[in-house]
């Protein structure tokens, strides 16, 4: 779900340290300032192969959620046990996300990539002949550490091949091929359990890996490196950060607001199959509709972002997600519960987030300009983080669908009260129109 990663909920943005000002007139020596375009072309790297690695991150997360009731069957272990493998995968790309930005800078792209994917394919490997849950987790835990390189690496490289309007348009048919990965994951997944059992699902992931090492070997060239921030700078900047009041209100809010999804996606299975008796070949099809919650709401975004203020657009969109999720928690504890009882809250809930998601990145990297790329980072970080924490508790109880209901109401209040929090340490009305616009992927 890194994510979180749940997708990994993570929203893909233009996120880089603030530019420095170009020059704009003649320079101290009365000759014309030297021009960006003087610069030497940097490769242009397929836009579909930056797809395939950064789609392969996600996609290893919601293909296996189907799984877990199969998985956690041969595993001998209940269902509360077997969502651990969602928050671990989450949490490694939360710490993937901190790692590879400033690395990458340093060594270049294309070598940390390679180690990243390298990275996949063997805890992929590892996955499959774990024999316990304990070694799947650690498994798990790799492979998110190796497969986020494809998350965090993808932008940065479209970045450097690309002049700025250029750079988005790229980002946005990225992002366009990236978002189809949470909608048909679990589909895929459905069908790899039914046909040939549920560790089949990590010699796919294996195969995608071993491809994706080819590919970049074979297609990819060096875009960047060696021309990074030291670590010094780079820890200085996450504590900064971290000191300021504003930005964690940001951040927590934010995190709470999107990345608790990832507690109803880890029970989901369960909720379908084993509460309401679903088969489990449609619980693909019920997650991939949560999708195009979180897309309507990216779009409304987009059309809002001139007319209302990123703060109204953040608080609203997460009202409209605790009112999802408190309609999902009534309809469980009233024992009304079905599959559009779930189904059609759920969606309500990431229409919600879709909206909030962008509104409260960009509130958190407005904190401090001159560091947005560590802001994205550490933002992105957070939400993972808080992802983990709501897929763990969500598999406390007896009851998955009051128990996630439960972590989705109380994450959406605390998302309002830091909300809130947040802009009055900020000290500033937001402005209308500096809102960050760009799909809203599932991890």
């Amino acid at each position: 779900m890194s994510p979180p990663p749940l997708s990994t909920i993570d929203v893909s943005i233009a996120d880089g340290e603030a530019a420095d000002p170009a020059p704009s007139g003649p320079s101290s020596t009365g000759t014309a300032a030297p021009s960006r375009a003087a610069v030497p072309a940097t490769p242009i790297v397929p836009l579909w192969l930056l797809a395939l690695v950064t789609f392969s991150g996600t996609i290893a997360m919601h293909v296996f959620v189907p799984a877990l009731p199969e998985a956690a069957k041969g595993l001998g272990v209940d269902s509360g046990a077997m969502a651990l493998t969602i928050s671990f995968y989450i949490l490694g790309l939360g710490v993937g996300q901190l790692i590879y930005g400033p690395v990458a800078d340093k060594y270049g792209r294309r070598p940390v990539l390679m180690f990243g994917i390298t990275v996949f394919t063997l805890a992929s490997i590892a996955a499959y002949f774990a024999p316990n849950l304990h070694l799947l987790n650690i498994a798990r835990l790799l492979q998110a550490l190796g497969g986020c390189s494809g998350i965090v690496l993808g932008r940065a490289i479209v970045r450097d091949g690309s002049a700025a309007g250029e750079a988005t348009r790229r980002l946005a048919l990225m992002n366009l091929m990236v978002t189809i990965g949470p909608g048909i994951a679990p589909m895929i997944g459905v069908v790899l359990v039914e046909v040939t059992g549920w560790r089949s699902i990590f010699l796919a992931l294996t195969a995608m890996g071993i491809a994706n090492l080819f590919l970049v070997i074979r297609l990819m060239p060096e875009t960047g490196g060696g021309k990074g921030r030291s670590a010094r700078v780079v820890a200085r900047d996450y504590l900064r950060l971290m000191r300021s009041p504003a930005f964690l209100g940001f951040a927590i809010g934010g995190g709470c607001a999107t990345t608790a999804l990832y507690a109803y996606v880890s029970v989901a299975p369960f909720v379908f199959v084993h509460q309401l008796g679903r088969p489990s070949g449609e619980v693909g099809v019920y997650l991939a509709l949560n999708v195009l919650g979180l897309w309507f709401g990216s779009l409304l975004v987009s059309r809002l972002v001139r007319l209302v203020t990123p703060m109204r657009i953040m608080v609203a969109g997460n009202i409209v997600s605790v009112c999802g999720a408190v309609a999902m928690l009534v309809l469980a504890l009233v024992g009304e519960l079905s599959v559009p009882g779930v189904v059609i809250p759920m969606m309500v809930f990431t229409f919600g987030a879709g909206l909030a998601a962008p509104a409260a990145l960009t509130e958190a990297m407005s904190v401090n300009p001159l560091a947005a790329g560590s802001a994205s980072g550490l933002y992105g970080a957070a939400q993972m983080v808080i992802g983990a924490l709501c897929t763990s508790l969500a598999g406390l109880g007896s009851n998955p669908a009051v128990a996630a209901a439960v972590v989705l109401v109380v994450a959406g209040v605390l998302a309002q009260v830091a909300f809130h929090a947040a802009r009055r340490f900020a000290g500033r009305s937001p402005v209308a129109g500096e809102v960050v616009v760009a799909p809203v992927t599932v991890k």
